[in-house]
């Protein structure tokens, strides 16, 4: 089952392009958050996965080869609509999940729990999640530790956000001194 569209959606559609992320290339501040949540949750699969108007793009990834998924079936599109950690024991007896292909077919999805990545401005960008092969649970430990790395990627996304902006700001001031010098010097003749 396709998820609902946040009713934000445009809002948080702007407020995800701000960071400049989609389709930057890896980094491991990234890749070191979605290894640390498989270890944690004991889990083949985790994910920093952003949601885009119509896929899901993966920052970082561990246990999984593909880069992007349309957002047509990514269990991220509902985890993003919660304010929460959003788990499903057991896809294949979940209404929305178990016609999914990704239950049916490879990846084989049993277990999801996403935490929303939920910006400053309280737009969901995407989620951290984690996936199993097999129908679970996690301990309380476990649920918030994904909490905690959430916020830390939270925290990541937005330094990442702002030296992006000191450096483009930075770069703009530096020009239109070496520009106008001339001009300024033509206009003295």
């Amino acid at each position: 089952m396709k998820a609902p569209l946040p009713e934000n959606e445009d809002l948080r559609l702007q407020a995800l392009y701000r960071y400049r992320i989609l389709d930057s290339p890896p980094e491991s501040q990234f890749d070191d958050v979605a290894a640390l949540a498989a270890n944690i949750c004991g889990a083949p699969i985790a994910m920093v996965s952003l949601v885009d108007a119509d896929r899901q793009w993966f920052k970082a990834k561990t246990g999984l080869t593909a880069s992007e998924m349309s957002r047509d079936v990514a269990f991220c599109a509902h985890a993003i609509l919660q304010r929460d950690l959003f788990v499903v024991p057991d896809a294949t007896k979940d209404e929305r999940f178990s016609a999914n292909p990704l239950v049916t077919a490879a990846p084989n999805i049993r277990f999801y729990a996403g935490a929303p990545l939920i910006a400053p401005d309280g737009y969901a960008l995407g989620t951290l999640c984690v996936i199993d092969h097999v129908p679970r649970s996690l301990s309380d430990q476990q649920e918030q530790a994904l909490r905690v790395l959430s916020s830390q990627l939270v925290s990541q996304l937005e330094a990442r956000r702002t030296k992006s902006e000191l450096n483009r700001v930075t770069a703009e001031s530096e020009l239109p001194q070496s520009l106008s010098a001339p001009a300024r010097n033509s206009r003295a003749g």
